[in-house]
């Protein structure tokens, strides 16, 4: 099981390095590959347990100051593995057979650039430094975007001509620290990382870990499937979560958007927490304690 010191630090490479590298030791069963790599050639991890022809995809740290998102993915896997090693239910399920029909893919980290920046500042950006010296005003503290200052969550193709209208409309119109979708759809290296590695599979259903709000979002423009609704609440009701619409910029241009529209199956965003980001390190464990089940339910569902 991983160490309680790791898990209380933030997220950046290295802890994700030493985190990861013990998940990988313990768990022979457990693979990783690099499907990726950002601006500033950072690799994009993913993990895989069970069956590789047929998945659930769980996704996180889209946005620099969400890097708690990583934790969380993280100490599921390492609690998911244990109880297959050890043939131990999970929140009541048997977790070993059901993965043998359909795996998991955990994608901890989407945007490895902009989680560094956030926690150790600007330099951490090499050669985009000066830009994002610029465009922070000197602060990396409120960071979400990549190296380049484009927010992923909104370089995704779904409506991306109409967020961008909004963009406009609301003054964003060049790399900022949050909210630019780029100068077009999959302009990023991160968000055509993910993309593909969907477009090649055989995922049933995605979720995008977000923070804060303690909300899930499951439909997207005329797709409201109400298997997927059902899956929305069941997930809501175990975690005490509320099933929400999201509004304004925040509407077109996402992941879970994009996955939605694209192949007509569930996907949920799931804002974690409650506060300001980046949400206190030290409320990972209660975070995880409430969404602990919510997890198991999304692989299973």
């Amino acid at each position: 099981m991983l160490e309680t010191e790791w898990l209380k630090r933030k997220a950046d490479r290295k802890t994700r390095e030493v985190l990861i590298g013990k998940l990988l030791m313990d768990y022979g069963f457990l693979s990783r590959d690099t499907i990726g790599e950002s601006r500033c050639a950072r690799p994009i991890d993913l993990l895989c347990i069970g069956n590789r022809q047929k998945q659930v995809l769980l996704t996180g740290a889209f946005h620099g100051m969400e890097w708690i998102t990583t934790l969380l993915l993280l100490k599921f896997v390492d609690e998911l593995c244990f109880a297959v090693m050890t043939g131990r239910n999970l929140c009541g399920v048997r977790v070993g057979a059901m993965l043998n029909q359909r795996g998991l893919a955990v994608v901890p980290c989407v945007n490895p650039d902009g989680v560094e920046i956030q926690i150790h500042g600007a330099e951490s950006a090499g050669s985009y430094a000066e830009l994002v010296k610029h465009i922070s005003g000197g602060s990396t503290r409120q960071w979400q975007a990549n190296a380049a200052g484009v927010d992923i969550n909104h370089n995704f193709s779904a409506n991306w001509d109409k967020l961008k209208k909004l963009e406009l409309e609301n003054g964003i119109c060049c790399p900022a620290p949050t909210r630019y979708g780029g100068e077009c759809a999959e302009s990023e290296p991160e968000s055509r990382t993910l993309a593909s590695y969907c477009r090649a599979g055989n995922i049933t259903h995605a979720l995008a870990f977000h923070s804060q709000g303690e909300e899930i979002y499951w439909d997207f423009g005329d797709y409201h499937d109400p298997e997927a609704l059902k899956m929305a609440k069941i997930m809501a009701y175990s975690s005490a979560y509320r099933v929400a619409e999201p509004e304004g910029l925040a509407v077109g241009g996402g992941f879970k958007d994009w996955f939605v529209q694209k192949f007509r199956r569930p996907a949920f965003t799931v804002e974690v927490g409650r506060g300001e980001n980046p949400l206190p390190i030290e409320e990972v464990d209660a975070i995880y304690k409430k969404i602990r089940e919510m997890l198991v339910l999304a692989v299973i569902l």
